[in-house]
C-alpha cells in the first residue's frame, strides 16, 4: 500500500500565501481573541435589546476570529513555509 501523506517541506506555498502571512503575522494574536470576546459581548447586548437575528449573526463571528488567531499564532511559531528553511 502506497503512503500518500504530505510531509513537511514536500509542497511549497505560493507567493500570495507568503505575502498574506507576512502581513497578518504583524498583528498581535490577542487582537483576534479580543475581537472574539467583543463579538460575544455584542451578541449578548443585541439579545438583551430584543434583536435576536442580529445577535445570532454577530455571535457567529467569534469562531472565525478564534480560528484566525490560531492561524496567526501558528505562522508566528512555525514560519510561513517549512520547505524554505535551511
Amino acid at each position: 500500500m502506497a503512503d500518500h501523506r504530505v510531509r513537511s517541506g514536500d509542497i511549497a506555498e505560493d507567493q500570495f500565501t507568503a505575502t498574506l502571512e507576512s502581513h497578518s503575522s504583524r498583528l498581535p494574536t490577542s487582537l483576534f481573541l479580543g475581537a472574539a470576546l467583543c463579538s460575544i459581548l455584542a451578541s449578548l447586548a443585541l439579545k438583551a435589546a430584543g434583536k435576536r437575528e442580529d445577535a445570532l449573526y454577530v455571535g457567529h463571528w467569534a469562531a472565525p476570529f478564534l480560528l484566525l488567531g490560531i492561524y496567526n499564532k501558528m505562522v508566528k511559531q512555525h514560519g510561513s513555509d517549512s520547505s524554505m528553511r535551511g
